[in-house]
């Protein structure tokens, strides 16, 4: 129903719902292995319905005002998403997460659409303290916190059990001012 454009790539940012269960579904088959690595996203998605089930755990949170999830589409084929988690207007807080299939990655998807989820946080929800939180293995993902302006504010030594390691969680952060202050340097840079 409605889109926004994140580049002359044919990339685009929508709301994921739970009528996109089989195309939800069809993207998780393909990039399971690659996104399951550090985060169990989707991997109870089995089939359509638990698919459906999974994309309407997070309409109910986009209703309570305390998640949401949003889908990346590259060519009009799903390939990832970006999402709120722990959205908390009334003090402020929120964290954001990204999961790509591969055909998604090194494009830059991530931190364009990242940048739109942000924005609309800090500018329109009133949100000082944008949090992300990813594995200290996951690269790709920190480096996306990295490009954004944010900054580690520390490491959860070995809290984070998955596929049978116990894994580094880093938490990286940008405050509101310094979202504002990147964004105006940007655009005087040119960017």
């Amino acid at each position: 129903m409605y889109a926004i454009s994140l580049g002359d790539d044919g990339a685009e940012l929508r709301p994921l719902e739970p009528w996109h269960a089989e195309e939800f579904l069809a993207h998780l088959e393909r990039g399971r292995e690659f996104i399951n690595q550090y985060i169990p996203f989707g991997e109870s998605a089995v089939d359509v319905t638990s698919a459906r089930d999974a994309l309407q755990r997070y309409a109910d949170m986009r209703a309570a005002d305390t998640a949401s999830l949003h889908g990346l589409w590259l060519e009009g084929k799903l390939v990832g998403g970006v999402l709120f988690l722990n959205f908390d207007a009334a003090n402020g807080n929120c964290e954001v997460g990204c999961w790509l299939e591969p055909a998604g990655t090194g494009r830059g998807l991530v931190t364009r659409a990242m940048r739109v989820l942000i924005d609309f946080a800090v500018e329109r929800r009133g949100i000082h303290r944008v949090e992300w939180v990813a594995s200290a293995g996951n690269r790709p993902s920190l480096n996306v916190a990295r490009r954004l302006g944010m900054t580690q504010d520390g490491v959860r030594r070995e809290s984070y059990p998955h596929r049978g390691v116990r894994h580094d969680l880093e938490v990286w952060s940008i405050l509101a001012p310094e979202w504002r202050a990147a964004r105006a340097g940007a655009a005087h840079s040119g960017h």
